[in-house]
């Protein structure tokens, strides 16, 4: 009788929740627009696409955090937080990896939008998965190649882009901006006709211009034969929400992934200020040489507390000429030539 009882106001609070989030009023500009300004983050370990053999969009909280606690990096992290084994001795030769579990921040637990846990951002397909054309899954599969084969860069140009600090790493920076293994906050500086958002990972900065309308938005798009690092973006409101549309994204970028695009491509995102404390962002992608369809996701961005970090990469030291003349070393030593 008491659980029964306790069941019930708990149900009737879940309920009460939405309308009291809704009565709060939202920060707004000077302008009247709901301002979209602060540090946000989207760590989580909900990635853009469904796990294999994870069906359904939504899960219980019980799922989710089993799911969680499953999760690779999850595990990983917590074997990496163990106390260090005295008795263990020195480590074994080879390749000691990058970096270890100190310097990772994916989050622990599934992201919450709308109210639900989700497995994906993708929400359609209902599959939660890319819906890649024939061509799009050659690309992907040439991705992989060319990621295994920036192990034992050639040059520079055989490095991925964000390994040369060129654009954030797994698709951070957007068009279609993800969640990454750490790094995971942006910062929006919002004026009446400008939007600003910066990425802490490798610290892309996207401009977008913001017009009174998308017809103006639209005509205002530079010049196909342009295609800078993250597209050429336009914005515009509808009502609450804040749209951006991105096209004439760098090939270099839309081959490296995870969001594949050709120039052709169109991303549509859609910022909507849902609470003091939360952001429900939306894209769609939109590209018919790699996909069959249109396909959508959806994020919560959380508001934190923090400030950004100024990220450091290699500009300015030695780090990739380090990295090649590794490869060269390792090279001439399989050869018999030896490590000098």
């Amino acid at each position: 009788m008491i659980r029964s009882a306790l069941a019930s106001l708990l149900a009737a609070a879940s309920l009460a929740q939405p309308a009291c989030a809704a009565s709060i009023p939202l920060p707004r500009s000077a302008d009247g627009h709901p301002d979209l300004s602060g540090v946000w983050t989207n760590a989580s370990v909900t990635k853009l696409t469904r796990p294999p053999g994870v069906s359904g969009l939504s899960v219980s909280p019980a799922e989710a955090k089993a799911l969680a606690g499953a999760n690779p990096m999850t595990r990983l992290l917590d074997a990496g937080s163990k106390p260090s084994d005295a008795e263990e001795g020195a480590p074994t030769p080879g390749d000691p990896g990058g970096y270890n579990t100190f310097w990772l921040d994916p989050g622990r637990s599934l992201a919450q939008v709308k109210g639900e846990y989700r497995t994906s951002w993708i929400v359609d397909p209902t599959d939660g998965q890319l819906p890649l054309s024939p061509e799009g899954r050659a690309l992907v599969a040439k991705a992989n190649a060319y990621s295994r084969a920036a192990d034992t860069p050639a040059n520079p140009e055989s490095l991925e882009p964000w390994d040369r600090c060129l654009i954030s790493s797994r698709g951070s920076g957007g068009p279609g901006m993800l969640n990454n293994i750490y790094n995971s906050n942006l910062q929006i500086v919002q004026t009446r006709d400008h939007v600003a958002i910066e990425i802490e990972m490798i610290h892309d900065t996207r401009a977008v211009p913001v017009f009174r309308d998308k017809a103006a938005a639209l005509s205002a798009h530079g010049p196909a034969a342009l295609h800078p690092w993250l597209g050429d973006a336009t914005a515009w409101w509808e009502g609450d929400t804040l749209v951006i549309e991105t096209i004439n994204v760098n090939a270099e970028q839309g081959r490296a992934g995870p969001i594949y695009l050709t120039p052709k491509g169109r991303v549509t995102e859609r910022l909507t200020r849902v609470s003091p404390t939360q952001i429900l962002y939306e894209f769609q992608v939109e590209d018919p040489v790699y996909y069959t369809r249109p396909w959508r996701a959806e994020m919560s961005l959380t508001a934190s507390k923090d400030p950004l970090y100024e990220y450091a990469c290699h500009e300015g030291n030695y780090a990739l000429v380090d990295i090649l003349k590794g490869t060269r070393a390792a090279e001439k030593a399989k050869l018999g030539g030896g490590v000098q």
